[in-house]
């Protein structure tokens, strides 16, 4: 045994200088720490063949690398090893090696000895540790050899753990599962001046996308891109206790004043819309069609696997007098299931089992046909919908978000509105997810896990499937003579012109049964200490005006089926009537302030929002409030 390790020492040297020391003693502790981890599969990336850029050509280019100049190294151990020296290293313990990479998937491949100018090329690069987690079990399932160093050289008897890459193509296998994402979000709304703009108008905005992404990514131990948080969202995904719309309105609103909790010289404006919750046993017939993503992206546990279960309990919620719809797309579309009666539940369970994820993202095929589905479902008083359900990406045919738009808009007027369901990471297309949603007069949800789909398809059906008012749009005066500035906590990607308030043809949210809608501004008093800009030097102060109002709040909304809106105002009446909703609430906007940068918040903390928290917390049924408070801790630690 010993005179073949000593063959093969001698081997490697003939062929390669020594390897640096200090990078050998680097390499081979991480690969210690590597097989003592012991890492399970990566859940985010998509396989390499279903990638927009098909990237079979790295695939290709690793095999060939090896064919060339064969496997760099001094990797064997029985259980796990790591290649030292070359530009990278690849280092894949043997134990994990069986559940995602089953060894029958190893083939053999004949190689040649390293030449010497190969080696010292090779050498001169920087040294990389590439560890299992870096890379999805798809992404190293290609073929490596069992090579032999030379043909004096004794071959490798045990299966090859390592593989050598140059650095160029470690660097396009190596993503972070974030990388692929991209979010529909803009800057924080600015500062604003009363004098100069006195007026802010924004369309609402009922998804909970953003909250359950976060939460997604914390719960994984990340700290969520600020990008990836639209404060909105946030306050939104929870249900607030608000009074209950009188008469024939569609919902009430309710307007707070009281001390910002980061900041003692400004005040909050609080605004809670509360939708009125109609009686399940008197909504219209529901048309259903299930527009599922069953491309190759959509394997992981968290994607299809986890898309059938929620769909499952959805049916559970369904009539007799419901219908459902099943297209999927792929390589290319197909109808999977006909309109069927909801009460054919065994027929409808047996189609979603079927279904298997394989292929590209053909998504606006899968959008006609599911239009055409619905429109061959439609009668007088049912409800149409499209629920539309995948990991984001449209890589085959209409996949621009600008071009989504205008198609989906020219459907929303046919009566069928399209929401969207968003599953797993790594691929998630939120901005497209956002130009669909808010274009199909639907809305946008993330379910991560089966509790979130029970929320968003069971608990909350009627507000995400019965609309109450649609287009319904917020306009805030506020008086110079009292507010020198404000500034809207989140609803950037839903701001308005000031004149499209009152255009009828301008699109923009809308409100489902039992929805509510939560809108926070802060406002800093004139006189305050917290006034954050100079006054203008030609600039006349405006006089006061002998109202105690802060501003005048209206809304506008079109009830359905109808094209011109309602208005309903309010008067903002300054008080310091701060309930825990509203404070709850104010919590949320400043964890989500927190998870951006902070820039308004001054030494206001995660510990900060937590005692607001859990001092607000109030009625939590479905413990909501409390996950919130853990993700606010879970927060804190990892921004540390």
């Amino acid at each position: 045994m010993t005179d073949e390790l000593n063959r093969l020492k001698a081997a490697l040297r003939a062929q390669t200088p020594d390897p640096d020391p200090d990078a050998k003693a680097r390499a081979i502790a991480l690969a210690q720490k590597s097989f003592a981890a012991r890492q399970g599969s990566a859940d985010t990336a998509r396989p390499i063949a279903d990638r927009p850029e098909n990237r079979a050509g790295i695939v290709t280019g690793v095999k060939t690398m090896f064919a060339n100049f064969g496997l760099r190294p001094a990797l064997l151990a029985t259980s796990s090893l790591a290649v030292v020296g070359l530009g990278v290293v690849l280092i894949l313990p043997m134990d994990d090696l069986s559940p995602g990479l089953p060894l029958g998937n190893l083939q053999e491949a004949k190689t040649k000895p390293i030449e010497s100018d190969d080696a010292q090329r090779l050498l001169a690069e920087p040294v990389v540790v590439i560890e299992p987690e870096m890379m999805s079990q798809s992404e190293v399932q290609m073929e490596v050899a069992r090579p032999q160093l030379s043909a004096s050289a004794p071959a490798m008897e045990a299966p090859v753990a390592g593989l050598v890459l140059p650095k160029k193509t470690a660097d396009s296998l190596i993503a972070d599962k974030d990388d692929r994402e991209q979010f529909a979000n803009e800057a924080p709304n600015p500062l604003k001046i009363t004098t100069e703009s006195p007026v802010s108008t924004f369309s609402i905005d009922v998804d909970t996308a953003s909250y359950a992404y976060i939460r997604s990514a914390i719960e994984g131990g990340d700290l969520p891109r600020a990008e990836a948080v639209r404060i909105e969202e946030m306050v939104n995904y929870f249900p607030y206790a608000y009074p209950s719309p009188d008469g024939d309105m569609p919902f009430s609103t309710s307007v707070s004043v009281f001390q910002t909790p980061w900041n003692a010289d400004t005040k909050l404006i609080h605004i809670g819309i509360q939708g009125e919750k109609a009686a399940v046993a008197d909504r219209p017939p529901l048309d259903l069609v299930f527009l599922i993503d069953t491309s190759g992206s959509m394997q992981n546990a968290n994607k299809l696997p986890l898309l059938k279960q929620s769909f499952r309990l959805l049916l559970s919620r369904l009539t007799p007098q419901d219908k459902v719809s099943i297209v999927t797309y792929a390589g290319s579309s197909g109808v999977v299931l006909e309109p069927t009666a909801a009460s054919e539940q065994g027929e409808i369970l047996a189609a979603l089992d079927r279904l298997e994820a394989g292929g590209s993202t053909a998504g606006q095929a899968g959008l006609q046909l599911a239009y055409a589905q619905a429109e061959k479902m439609q009668g007088d008083g049912r409800i149409g919908r499209v629920l539309l359900a995948t990991d984001g990406d449209f890589n085959v045919g209409i996949s621009e978000p600008e071009a989504l738009k205008t198609y989906i808009a020219a459907k929303r007027d046919s009566g069928t509105y399209l929401s969207v369901l968003g599953f797993g990471r790594g691929n998630y297309n939120d901005a497209l997810m956002q130009a669909l949603a808010q274009n199909g007069n639907g809305t946008a949800a993330y379910i991560d896990t089966l509790s979130e789909a029970q929320k968003v398809l069971v608990d909350q059906v009627s507000g995400a499937l019965f609309p109450i008012a649609n287009d319904v749009k917020i306009q805030v005066e506020f008086n110079p003579a009292m507010i020198a500035e404000y500034r809207l906590i989140g609803y950037e990607t839903r701001a308005l012109a000031r004149e499209d308030f009152n255009n009828d043809k301008v699109d923009a949210g809308d409100i489902g049964a039992g929805h509510t809608v939560t809108a926070i501004y802060e406002i800093t008093p004139v006189g305050s200490p917290a006034i954050m800009s100079d006054a203008l030097r030609y600039a006349t102060t405006p006089a006061a005006d002998g109202s105690d109002e802060l501003g005048f709040l209206k809304l506008r909304y079109k009830e359905p089926g109808q094209s011109e809106s309602r208005l309903m105002t309010t008067p903002i009446a300054d008080s310091n009537s701060g309930t825990n909703e509203a404070r709850f609430s104010a919590a949320i906007a400043g964890f989500g302030q927190l998870l951006q940068g902070g820039k308004y918040l001054g030494e206001w903390s995660y510990t900060d929002a937590i005692d607001l928290a859990n001092t607000a917390k109030g009625d939590d049924t479905f413990g909501y409030r409390a996950e919130a408070i853990t993700l606010m801790r879970l927060a804190d630690s990892l921004s540390r």
